[in-house]
Order: C-alpha cells, then structure tokens, then sequence
C-alpha cells in the first residue's frame, strides 16, 4: 500500500505531499493542473527511466519520495527475492533525485539501489494502467500472461522456463555446429594455423610488461648503472667512510656504554635494525649493477618480442590474455570440428530429452489454462454486462503450432492465446485487436482487472483516465466496480468523471496557481463541501448551477448511505 508521496520540483510542481488512505482514492483538477505530474513522479519511484526534462525550470534536480507499507504474503515475498528488507515497522521509503546532468540516485530505506532493482520490484508495489495500458491489450501476446495470473501459474511457469532456457540452449548449439557444414574443413584449416601462429611465440600472461620494463631498463641503462653504483658505494662499497661501516662503529660505541647508560641498548639495537635495512637497498643496487654488466637481454631481442607480441595483438587481441583467450576458444572450436559427429548427436540427444521434459512441463500448463480459461471468461462477462455491454460474448481463443508432428515450445509453454469479443448480439465476436472504441477497451481491462485482482497480489492499482470515453451511467457503474476491487487493493483514480469521484473514499484536488510569477500546482485533501464544489465543477464546467451542486450532494449521499 502506498501510505504517502513527496514531490519536489517536479514540472510545475515545487513541492507537494499526498497522504493516501486505503479502499478508493480519486485525483481530479483542471487539464493541465498536474495530475499526469503525479503519475510521472510514481513511475520515478517504480524505476521508470529518469527524464532531465521533468526537472522544474530554474532547479538542478528533483526529488521524489513514496512511502510503502501493510504488504501480503506475495509482495513479501517478491521484496525479498530481490534481496530487499523492510524496516522495524514493516515499511519501505524509496527515494529518486535526477540531476539536470542527467545523473540519477535511488534509495530505498536509506541505502543506495539501481533502477533496474527498483523495476524488479515494481511489481509488488503498483500496478498502473492507463490509457496506454488499454492499448497494451491490442497485443495478442499480454492475453496469455493475464491467464496466466488468473490461473496462478507464476511456480510452475519458472519451472518450465528453466527447463525451456536448457532446451534453447541446446537448440543453439546445434544450430552453430550445423552452420558450419561445408565449411568445416576450411575452419579446420584456419583454427589450425591460427592455434600454431599463437603457440609459436610462447606467449605467457603478463609478459608486455615485462618486455615494456625491459625495454626502459635498457634504454637508460648508462644513467641506471651511474646512480646504482653510487648508491651501492654510500652504504656498503666503500671501506672507509661507507654509511654500513659508520653506522657498525657507532653500535659497537653505544654497546660499550650499555652498562653505564642503560638506554644507549636500546639505541644499539635500534641502529642495528636500520643497518639491516640499509644491507637491503646495497644488495639491491648491487644485483642492478650486475644485471646492467651482464644482460640477458639486449635491446635487439626485446624489440624483436615486442614486434611479434604486436604482430598478434593485431590479429587476436588488444592484449595477451586476449590473445591466449582467443587461442583457448580456438581450440574448443577445433575440437568440435574434429568431433563434429559425435558431438553433434550427442547434442540432438540431448535436446530430444530437453524436449521431452519442457513438453510435460507445457502439458500442465495447458491443462491449468484450459481449466480456468472458463471461469476467467464468465467474469469477464459478468463484469462487461454490468458495465453496459449487455449483449457482449467474450472468450480466449488457444491454438497450437505444430511443425513435424511435434508441437513448438516457446517462453511460456505451447499454448497461443488471443482474446475475442462482440459487444452486440449476433455479431461476430473479433479479435480484441480490431476494436477501435477506448470506452470499450477501458471497460474490457477493467473486467480483467477484477477478474485477475485477488490472484495478482498486487497491493496498490492505479488507474489512470481509464474512464476516457464514456460517461454517464457507464462512468457510474466504472466507479462502483473500482470501489468493489478497493476492498482487496488499494485503488487510486486519476479521473475527468463526477460519477467516478464521488464514490472514492478520499477525494484530492489537483490545481495550479501562479506565485511570485511563476506556476505551482498543489494539493487539497477535500472536505465534504470541497468535494461539492468540485463535483459540481466537473458536471458544470464554466457555469456552476444550483442544480449542478445538487446532483453533486446527491451523488456523495448515495455513497455516504
């Protein structure tokens, strides 16, 4: 459930906040008020691509913060595949800034989250349908998903995923190897001479930069040998005035006064320690110093390297783990050119398996879907007939492809689903696809939606301007079926119809005004004479009658009874 939202410098919006209680909530306001703002800000919190453009003219960035709470079994248990906890109270605070540098931040309980994450868990938190959505159902392909919702399908569909993933997989695979065909023996050729055109340098990980290192050393191995024998003489070379031979005459010094001055002990011990250390740098110089007088390579043999290593780098890779991974893949390719037959059936039988065990998996899906198919077609009908579609015959159409006798498996089982319906008696019902009204198909998504509601867990819908194109009775009857569906979800109505808001339990205005020469738009939870005034508003537009305010009050005591 969506407790509150918070909204900053968002469009003409500076700064709002909405309370939402549960059952049905209605937003009205003038067009262009900024209720599309509000669904615009929700989408935000949902993980919808962050748009520099909704950032108020004159800010750097806008915010945007929802409240969540009361969640069931089901969204519980989404959040919590997703790696997402609650609070102490059972809560869950998302937060989204967009900066005007396009950069964008989301927060969920404080801490830092993706907006990939924030869409997995969309799902759990809202659902919106607007008159998008409407048309979402002129594609054929969302009617099988929505069976499948009523159908509560969701642990057997991931079941026959994992399976159908493996049996793509290996249909894949074959595919490659079967496209090689004819040309098998000139890849072989090629693998061959590229494997040995690798392996002839003897490549190991890491060696550019030894070479590089090399190369430099090499270069400058004059002024390396000057400074490192200069070195080497200042701490150990020199007999008599080397920093190692001074240093052991002062220890010998502190030692023999030990026993009259305690402290000049641990002096001693402290300057052997640095004597120590001093060995180490001599030691150091001095190996420099020996490699420089006897090297093992010379600058000829490590430009020679470097010139085959860039040779390669070339042809397989920017660098030599690309070069060996390139050589690796080489010759896994190789072996299976080799092994063609027998890889090759060994990957068919697999795939018959595969084949076999996605199919059983698809089998119970069918059977799941045909037997609730009926039942998800009498409520939609029922629904649509109080809707004042009467005379509507509505129905999910199933086929099957078959190719070869063996019936085609795809993502989500066998089945293709597409729904028909004739809203007029004797009429040819017709693919969904075809209808043209938005007043039906607002109606038709809305039958679907209670239909599927319960078994959808989903805690909060929003239904946006779904009401567009009808009116009347028909926006009525709209509206009482959302108050229906608002004792088992939360419901919040953007909508343009009296007879909608009215029924709401909680009635917001969304209007704008001009302060200090610049738009705003605010939000009023509205009283009872409030919600008066805007019914009356909306049945009146410009002139408000007494007769408007009446049917107004008229329209809220019918809801109040």
């Amino acid at each position: 459930m969506l407790f509150s939202l918070h909204i900053e410098n968002v469009a003409v919006v500076k700064s709002l906040d909405i309370d939402f209680s549960r059952g049905f909530n209605a937003l009205t306001g003038e067009t262009g008020a900024g209720k599309s703002i509000i669904i615009d800000s929700i989408n935000l919190i949902l993980g919808a691509k962050s748009e520099r453009e909704l950032i108020r003219h004159g800010e750097k960035s806008l915010f945007v913060s929802a409240l969540f709470g009361s969640f069931n079994e089901n969204s519980l248990s989404t959040l919590e595949s997703s790696g997402v906890s609650t609070d102490e109270e059972g809560q869950l605070l998302i937060e989204r800034t967009v900066s005007l540098d396009g950069r964008s931040q989301a927060k969920i309980n404080g801490r830092g989250v993706s907006a990939s994450l924030l869409k997995s868990i969309s799902g759990a938190l809202i659902s919106i349908h607007g008159q998008n959505d409407t048309g979402a159902l002129l594609d054929a392909s969302s009617h099988l998903e929505l069976i499948d919702v009523f159908s509560e399908n969701d642990c057997l569909l991931k079941q026959y995923r994992e399976k159908y993933a493996s049996l793509d997989d290996l249909s894949k695979k074959i595919n490659e190897i079967t496209l090689l065909g004819g040309e098998r023996e000139r890849r072989r050729e090629m693998l061959e001479y590229q494997i040995k055109d690798i392996e002839e340098v003897n490549l190991h990980p890491g060696e550019e930069e030894e070479l590089i290192d090399k190369r430099l050393r090499i270069r400058n191995s004059e002024k390396i040998l000057k400074n490192s024998e200069f070195v080497y003489k200042a701490l150990r070379g020199s007999e008599k005035g080397s920093a190692l031979l001074l240093i052991d005459k002062s220890i010998s010094a502190l030692e023999q006064l030990s026993d009259i001055i305690p402290s000049y002990g641990e002096l001693s011990e402290s300057l052997r320690e640095v004597s120590y250390r001093i060995a180490d740098v001599a030691e150091e110089a001095r190996a420099v110093i020996d490699e420089i007088d006897s090297p093992r390579d010379t600058l000829d043999l490590v430009e020679e390297r470097l010139d085959k290593l860039n040779k390669l780098k070339r042809k397989y890779g920017l660098t030599v783990d690309e070069i060996l991974s390139y050589r690796d893949k080489a010759k896994a390719e190789l072996d299976t050119i080799v092994n063609y037959e027998d890889i090759l059936y060994g990957l068919k039988r697999a795939e018959a398996l595969a084949y076999e065990e996605a199919l059983a998996l698809a089998d119970e899906l069918h059977a799941k879907r045909v037997d609730s198919k009926g039942r998800l077609e009498e409520s939609v009908k029922e629904t649509l007939e109080f809707l004042d579609m009467p005379k509507v015959e509505f129905y999910a159409d199933m086929s099957v492809d078959i190719r070869d006798g063996k019936k085609l498996l795809y993502a989500s089982g066998y089945d293709k689903t597409e729904f028909y319906i004739s809203a007029n008696k004797g009429a040819e019902p017709q693919s969904i696809s075809r209808i043209a009204s938005g007043g039906e198909l607002a109606r038709i998504m809305l039958a679907l939606k209670s239909a599927i509601v319960r078994k959808e867990g989903t805690e909060t819908l929003i239904f946006d301007e779904i009401d567009s194109g009808v009116s009347g009775k028909t926006a009525r009857k709209i509206g009482i079926k959302m108050m229906e569906i608002s004792g088992d979800s939360q419901i919040i109505c953007v909508t343009h119809s009296a007879q909608i808001a009215s029924l709401a339990d909680k009635h917001f205005l969304i209007a704008k005004s001009e302060k200090n020469g610049a738009t705003e738009t605010s939000v009023t939870d509205l009283d009872r004479n409030g919600r008066i005034r805007e019914l009356s508003r909306i049945l009146g537009g410009i002139n408000v009658t007494d007769a408007q305010k009446k049917a107004a009050e008229d329209m809220l005591n019918i809801r109040e009874v």
